[in-house]
C-alpha cells in the first residue's frame, strides 16, 4: 500500500537529552533507548471514515517520538497498517450501498492526505490487511500446530481462535484483572459468547467463510483474518519482535494490543513483543468522547476545508499532553491559531535574543515524555521577548524556525 509523501525533516545543530515515554506494561516513565535504527509499529485506521481529531492526536504523538529519534541521530523504521477488511467497513458500506473496496480507498486515499497536510512523518512500510492476508495465514497455521489455537467445533462457520492462555504473561501490558478484560473485550470487538470457545477471552483469529463477504484460502478453509492477528503478523514481518515501541490511542490497551502482543510472543517464544508500549488520550466534544459511535466527530478534512491551517490543528492538539484525555473546543483552536499567527511573526523578524536556550529547554521538555505544553510555553516566552524587546541576535529567528519545524513539525514560514 502507498504511503504518503516524504516530508523534510531541517537539521538542527547539537543534541537533546535521551526520551522517556510512559510505558503502559510497566505503568511507570522510562528511558527508550533504540539501537542506530528505532522500530516502531502504530496501528493504523479502520478507513470507513477518516481523519477525526482522536486520529491525528494519535499519529502526531508518534510523529514527535519519530522525529526526536531523527534530532538524536536514528534511523527510524516506522510501520503502520491499514485495516481494510474488517466488520466496521462491511456495515458502513453496505449502510451506503457502496462497494467495500471503493470505499475502503477512498477513505485511505483521504487519510494520507490529512497526513500530510498536518506534516505527519510517513512510515516506512504502510501495510493493509488485504495485502497481509498470507502473512495471517501461516501465523495462525503456527498457533493451530502448537496448540495456541484450536478450530471451533462448527461445521458451518469453523472460526479458529486464540487460546487466552497460550502465554503465560497474558495480561502483563494492560494489567487489567479479569473482570475488566471480560467487560471490554465484549464492548471492543470480542464475541465472548460464540458458542465452542473453550475461553470466554479466546480471541478469533480465522474467520470462516459467510455468505456476502471476502474471504481467502487457507488450511483451515476459506475466510479473513481476525483483528489483532493482522498487527502481529505485519510487525514480526517488518521489523521482527522485541522492537522499540509499539503505540496507538489508549483504547487500544486491550484487548488489541493485548491479543496482538500475546499472538507474536507465542509465534516467537519471547516474553515481550515490544520493548516500550504507548498510548494516547482521547479526544473530546461536548464532555463525551470523540468517536464514530456517538457521532460527535470533527474530521481534519472539514477543518481543512473551512481554511483553517492544518498548522493551528497540529498545534490546538499539541496544547494537551498526550497522555490526557482532553477536549476540542473552538476556544483551543482559537489560541492555537492565534499562536501560530504569533510564532510566524516572531519568527519573520530580523534579529532576536538568542534562541540556544529556548532550543535546549524545547529539547528537553520533548524528551522528558513528550511534555508539549511546557515546550509550547518554552517557545511563547521567546516569541514573546523578541516580538517586545527584539535582540541582538540576527540568527535567532532562523534558528528557532528550524527547531520548530524539525521537532514540533510546525512549519513558521
Amino acid at each position: 500500500m502507498q504511503s504518503w509523501s516524504e516530508i523534510a525533516v531541517p537539521s538542527v545543530p547539537g543534541q537533546g537529552p535521551a526520551l522517556r515515554l510512559y510505558d503502559t506494561a510497566d505503568r511507570q516513565v522510562r528511558p527508550v533507548t533504540p539501537g542506530q535504527t528505532a522500530r516502531m509499529y502504530v496501528c493504523g485506521i479502520t478507513p470507513y471514515d477518516a481523519t477525526h481529531l482522536g486520529h491525528a492526536a494519535t499519529y502526531l504523538t508518534f510523529d514527535l517520538v519519530n522525529r526526536i529519534w531523527l534530532d538524536a541521530g536514528h534511523d527510524v523504521h516506522y510501520v503502520q497498517n491499514v485495516t481494510d477488511i474488517d466488520d466496521p467497513l462491511f456495515e458502513r458500506a453496505e449502510r451506503d450501498g457502496e462497494d467495500w473496496v471503493v470505499l475502503g480507498m477512498r477513505e485511505t486515499a483521504l487519510f494520507r492526505e490529512d497526513m500530510e497536510a498536518l506534516r505527519v512523518l510517513p512510515p516506512r512500510d504502510y501495510i493493509g490487511a488485504v495485502e497481509s492476508v498470507k502473512e495471517v495465514v501461516e501465523l495462525v497455521e503456527k498457533f493451530v500446530a502448537s496448540g495456541a489455537a484450536y478450530i471451533v467445533d462448527d461445521p458451518e462457520y469453523p472460526d479458529v481462535y486464540f487460546r487466552a492462555d497460550a502465554t503465560t504473561q497474558f495480561g502483563y501490558e494492560s494489567g487489567y484483572d479479569r473482570a475488566t478484560m471480560d467487560h471490554l473485550f465484549a464492548l471492543r470487538g470480542g464475541d465472548p459468547d460464540r458458542p465452542g470457545k473453550k475461553d470466554p477471552l479466546d480471541a478469533l483469529v480465522w474467520r470462516a467463510e459467510r455468505a456476502g463477504e471476502p474471504s481467502w484460502p487457507s488450511p483451515f478453509g476459506p475466510g479473513r483474518p481476525g483483528w489483532h492477528v493482522e498487527c502481529a503478523a505485519i510487525a514480526l514481518n517488518r521489523i521482527g519482535s522485541g522492537f522499540d515501541i509499539q503505540g496507538g490511542g489508549s483504547d487500544l490497551i486491550f484487548p488489541h494490543h493485548e491479543y496482538s502482543a500475546a499472538h507474536a510472543e507465542s509465534a516467537t517464544g519471547t516474553r515481550r513483543f515490544a520493548r516500550h508500549y504507548v498510548h494516547a488520550g482521547m479526544i473530546g466534544l461536548d464532555g463525551e468522547k470523540m468517536s464514530k459511535s456517538r457521532g460527535n466527530l470533527v474530521f481534519v478534512s472539514k477543518l481543512r476545508g473551512e481554511g483553517v491551517d492544518p498548522a493551528a490543528i497540529r498545534l490546538g492538539l499539541l496544547a494537551g499532553h498526550y497522555r490526557t484525555d482532553r477536549p476540542w473546543t473552538d476556544e483551543l483552536l482559537a489560541t492555537a491559531q492565534e499562536r501560530l499567527s504569533l510564532w510566524r511573526k516572531a519568527a519573520g523578524l530580523g534579529s532576536g535574543p538568542s534562541a540556544d536556550d529556548t532550543i535546549a529547554r524545547l529539547r528537553q521538555h520533548l524528551a522528558d515524555d513528550l511534555d508539549t505544553p511546557k515546550a509550547l510555553d518554552a517557545v511563547d516566552g521567546w516569541v514573546r521577548r523578541a516580538l517586545d524587546h527584539g535582540g541582538p541576535d540576527a540568527s535567532a529567528p532562523s534558528a528557532l524556525a528550524t527547531a520548530v519545524d524539525a521537532l514540533l513539525g510546525i512549519d513558521l514560514r
